[in-house]
């Protein structure tokens, strides 16, 4: 991400100077409310465009973002015209002269190739036509390019090339940013994806023959578990939004849990403290159901089937600004250094994907302050801490990791 962020500072100071440019030619004195000179006017007026800009680029190069951001990025060079294309057409024209659209895509082979600038003189048959000189700027995303922007204007201009050049490099940046967004949201899915993938086999054969065992026995019992497999199987193959609450986490959880005691009857004891506080706080979806799992996998079914009673205890509370989730179990624990490989993605035992990915997950949404904190053992249990900011910008329970950012 620190790339993106140079990338994004080394862009914008030329804009800026194109600013102070135009600002120099445009600004007047009486019109500054109180800014001070023309220069920080100019200063103000150009990243207020720019940041006006920015939203719909961040969600990728398309027809609409092109058409929600060309206006104001017409504004910050201050043209008669301005058009942004792919490597096929042109997205959008903005301004006077769109008449000159095919003849652009004509003269875009070069630098759409080569990624290199280029200006050149227009051919007109129209009297009062007032395009007449185009430049053209490349828009690359990782050494790829991936359109063009063009500039066009009445007469030839070195400034125009300059400012053209600069606004495409801070449009790449835009672009590069929403590749950034799109990969992420692509990773999460298939981490979504691969927990799906390891509650399917195991988990769901064991609860089917668990249910199968009480027919005959318990038709009663066995309806009601066959609504708790049913109720939990449509939450965690639910197909939208990649975020849930607490609440409905922990409701999943309540159905996973019924079906593990139909399983083990007594030799499993749940304790789950809940305060009411944090119930509604968002947190990214199948977050802890994944670690109600692992600690009943290695807490109770790894002591073994004559093993005694294992305890498990859930507990979420009110922290202030986050909200604190504790799973502990009293299991057979695990190497301190395995798990530390486990984290790292190092290696992959059986189980051991559901707390990676976890730990992954919360880092990715919230910061490297807010992965998995897990204490253990062998022979001494599992403790897995999650902290939960109460609010995070851009996340909410039916919302996307990517959200799509483009406005008018």
């Amino acid at each position: 991400m620190s790339g993106f962020l140079a990338g994004l500072c080394v862009a914008i100071l030329p804009l800026l100077a194109a600013g102070f440019w135009l600002g120099r030619r445009t600004a007047r004195p009486e019109n500054l409310g109180g800014l001070g000179t023309p220069v920080e006017h100019a200063t103000f007026e150009t990243l207020h465009t720019a940041s006006l800009a920015a939203p719909p680029l961040r969600a990728g190069l398309t027809e609409e973002t092109a058409r929600k951001s060309a206006r104001r990025l017409r504004t910050l060079l201050g043209t008669d015209a301005l058009c942004l294309t792919d490597r096929k057409d042109v997205l959008v024209w903005e301004g006077v002269g769109g008449h000159h659209r095919t003849e652009i895509m004509e003269r875009l082979a070069g630098p759409l190739d080569t990624g290199r600038g280029e200006a050149f003189r227009l051919t007109c048959d129209t009297p009062d036509c007032p395009v007449r000189w185009a430049v053209v700027a490349p828009l690359t995303v990782d050494d790829s390019v991936h359109g063009a922007l063009v500039a066009c204007a009445p007469r030839e201009s070195a400034v125009l090339v300059r400012a053209a050049g600069e606004v495409a490099r801070w449009v790449s940046v835009q672009l590069e940013l929403a590749d950034l967004d799109q990969s992420r949201t692509r990773l999460i899915e298939a981490e979504i994806k691969a927990l799906r993938a390891q509650i399917s086999p195991h988990f769901i054969f064991n609860s089917l023959a668990v249910i199968a065992s009480f027919v005959r026995t318990d038709p009663e019992h066995a309806r009601e578990l066959l609504l708790e497999f049913a109720d939990f199987t449509r939450y965690s193959f639910r197909r939208h939004g990649d975020f849930t609450t607490l609440a409905d986490e922990l409701h999943a959880i309540d159905h996973y849990l019924a079906l593990v005691r139909a399983r083990f009857g007594d030799r499993l004891s749940v304790t789950l403290q809940i305060a009411p506080e944090v119930l509604p706080v968002t947190l990214p979806f199948l977050c802890l159901q994944p670690l109600v799992e692992n600690a009943v996998k290695h807490g109770l079914e790894g002591k073994g089937a004559t093993a005694g009673k294992s305890r498990i205890s859930i507990t979420a509370q009110d922290a202030g600004a986050e909200a604190l989730v504790v799973i502990e179990d009293d299991g057979a624990g695990m190497d301190p250094d395995l798990l530390r490989r486990i984290l790292a993605g190092e290696v992959s035992p059986s189980g051991g994907i559901g707390l990676s990915n976890v730990d992954d997950r919360l880092r990715q949404v919230y910061g490297d302050d807010y992965g998995l904190v897990i204490e253990t053992a062998l022979g001494a249990g599992m403790k897995v801490t999650a902290r939960l900011p109460k609010y995070q910008p851009g996340v909410h329970p039916s919302g996307r990791i990517a959200q799509d950012r483009a406005g008018d």
